[in-house]
């Protein structure tokens, strides 16, 4: 009878605090959110209004919302419905500003730990002998790790490829490295995506390039294809891109010759095919530039041949690229195929080590050497190899510790 007589003026409100305490209230609609507010003081802080400020202390929030009431505003006005939750919290004291003094002194500090400018530094050393230190030679001796690296990997495969031609299965072990070098992912079109650009009534030679110029991505090599319907040079073919079928077939022919040959028989025939099998892997991992990079630094007048050895002295790294083009190209692309000096102390040190010695029997370790020479940013998946892993690290110790020597 109650709820029938006071409907839709009486609201029914579930009230909590931070604290855990929950209750209902009842209010008219026409209650002030501040009354509001001193009601639910009353209920969970007895005692505490005879301090004036407590209210304003406190705040009431609508749950739902997340809207922090306003004091002034009647329940209505905050269009609070029935049965609606409210959060009774107390507000946060406001931050001091911190005193002049303190600014000043902090301010002090902040000057006294600043590094000293050009002019303070040259008034302090103006009494110290003057050295002219030849900055090219000290920055020569600096050693690059990666530089370093690419050498010592050069002359490890040289070794690693002598080592395991002594192998009576190394015939067979490398026909198995050449099939899973013929799997290069690079070469490969998504199947589905180039149907359906096909299907859009695209060529399938212009589709296949688009693909592999927008990293089979159809959306965007769609819009390439809109974009250069009319380019005469559409059809092209991609610059820097060789066929690897060549190779592929005397990788082949070579793998067989030397699986006949018996090693009673013919024990020299079989090291010198496997060094050409050898030298067939190699060229399959020959560097392929980014056909992207390619037309971006060709449309600023570099000839192709120039931009390719850019690349592939730069890891495919367009801006650094550039930068090669426009200064001194140094290292040469030529440079790029030179091992370390064999006779040096730290590629004797490398040698000496008894998990690199175990490692370069291991046809991995010279699959992951090939790889990371023409891929460098690969080097960290074989770095976490288990078995290229540890033998990657002891290069890296190695070269760290002579070169601080």
């Amino acid at each position: 009878q109650e709820e029938k007589i006071f409907a839709g003026k009486v609201l029914r409100l579930h009230v909590c605090t931070m604290e855990g305490a929950e209750w209902l209230e009842e209010v008219a609609e026409d209650t002030t959110v501040e009354k509001l507010k001193e009601r639910c003081l009353k209920h969970c802080l007895p005692g505490s209004l005879e301090d004036p400020k407590t209210v304003t202390h406190h705040k009431l929030i609508h749950a739902t919302s997340e809207k922090v009431l306003t004091d002034t505003k009647t329940v209505l006005e905050e269009n609070i419905q029935d049965r609606d939750v409210l959060l009774l919290v107390k507000k946060r004291a406001p931050t001091l500003l911190p005193k002049m003094a303190d600014v000043a002194a902090e301010e002090k500090r902040k000057q006294e730990q600043k590094a000293p400018d050009k002019d303070a530094i040259l008034k302090a050393t103006a009494n110290l002998p003057a050295r002219s230190v030849d900055r090219s030679v000290t920055h020569h001796n600096m050693r690059d790790f990666q530089t370093e690296l690419r050498k010592i990997l050069v002359s490890l495969i040289e070794v690693a490829q002598k080592l395991l031609a002594l192998n009576p299965d190394a015939v067979e072990l490398f026909k198995k490295a050449n099939a899973m070098l013929d799997e290069d992912e690079e070469d490969r079109v998504d199947e589905i995506a180039l149907r359906q650009l096909t299907e859009m009534g695209f060529p399938e030679s212009r589709a296949v390039k688009a693909l592999r110029l927008n990293h089979m991505s159809v959306t965007q090599a769609m819009e390439w294809l809109i974009e250069h319907a009319d380019d005469p040079s559409v059809d092209a073919p991609l610059p820097g891109q060789a066929p690897a079928e060549a190779p592929a077939e005397g990788a082949a022919c070579s793998a067989e010759a030397a699986a006949g040959a018996s090693s009673e028989e013919a024990g020299e025939e079989a090291k010198d095919e496997l060094t050409e099998i050898f030298k067939k892997i190699r060229r399959k991992r020959e560097f392929r530039p980014d056909p992207r990079a390619v037309i971006a630094l060709m449309e600023m007048g570099f000839d192709e041949k120039e931009v390719v050895d850019a690349l592939r002295v730069n890891n495919n790294q367009q801006n650094a690229a550039c930068e090669w083009l426009l200064g001194d190209r140094k290292p040469s692309p030529e440079d790029l195929d030179k091992g370390i000096d064999t006779n040096s102390p730290l590629f004797q040190a490398i040698l000496e080590n008894p998990v690199v010695q175990l490692g370069l029997t291991n046809p991995k370790t010279l699959l992951a050497f090939e790889d990371m020479l023409e891929n460098p940013l690969n080097s960290t998946q074989w770095m976490n190899d288990p078995e290229t892993g540890p033998v990657m690290l002891q290069i890296s110790r190695i070269f760290q510790t002579l070169n601080r020597t």
